[in-house]
């Protein structure tokens, strides 16, 4: 693999793995499926990255065609995936990221408290919006679009893919790793990825700024 080719690779990679932010989704995960056995929880995790994989990379590939039926420049997407990443950023940084996903797990809770068998959350909140959200989603859109080499898109699918497996392995071990990193671990690491997308983001919208304007 080249330079070129490992630095999009690592870019890539780095930039999901901020996104869907799986350190983070682990309790929550736990803590959506604590009511079932091994088998209901392996069943959850399998079911929401397949879900996800399917959303994010039918984004993935129907991005340029989306972008281009209405209109919309590279360069303007670019931009306003900056200003949404930074968004995200400062949510990851401040912790209302965490917050907003533990009202949704502890409403869905609630809501399901009384089922006698646990709900299948494969779909919701699991696969959308937890791994497969705004972010995750736009950013998929906008590396492929940017890409015009068959190979540097198939390095972009591999590092999302990579991440998703990632993802995968964090869920079926999700009980454990809870209890090992502790809540003050967790929400050390996620603001430190926050910081880290917040860089990402702003070199995105500088980017984004430059192309549109021909700076």
């Amino acid at each position: 693999m080249s330079a070129d080719l490992l630095s999009l690779f690592t870019a890539t990679f780095v930039t999901f793995f901020v996104l869907i932010d799986a350190l983070g989704v682990a309790p929550v995960f736990a803590t959506l499926t604590a009511s079932g056995d091994a088998a209901y929880r392996r069943r959850m995790a399998v079911k929401s990255i397949i879900v996800a994989t399917i959303i994010i990379y039918g984004f993935a590939f129907g991005g340029s065609w989306l972008l281009g039926a209405m209109h919309i420049s590279i360069d303007a997407f670019r931009a306003a995936g900056g200003i949404l990443l930074f968004i995200i950023a400062l949510d990851m940084v401040f912790e209302k990221r965490t917050e907003r996903r533990e009202h949704r797990a502890e409403e869905h809770l609630g809501t399901h408290a009384a089922d006698p068998e646990p709900d299948d959350i494969s779909v919701f909140p699991l696969g959308i919006p937890m791994v497969a959200g705004p972010g995750s989603i736009a950013t998929a859109m906008f590396y492929m679009s940017d890409k015009s080499d068959w190979v540097e898109k198939g390095i972009v699918l591999s590092a999302i893919g990579l991440n998703l497996l990632l993802t995968l392995v964090i869920f079926l071990i999700a009980g454990p790793l809870v209890r090992l990193m502790g809540a003050s671990v967790a929400g050390a690491l996620t603001r430190i990825l926050g910081v880290i997308l917040a860089a990402l983001s702003v070199q995105l919208l500088i980017d984004g700024i430059r192309g549109a304007f021909n700076l």
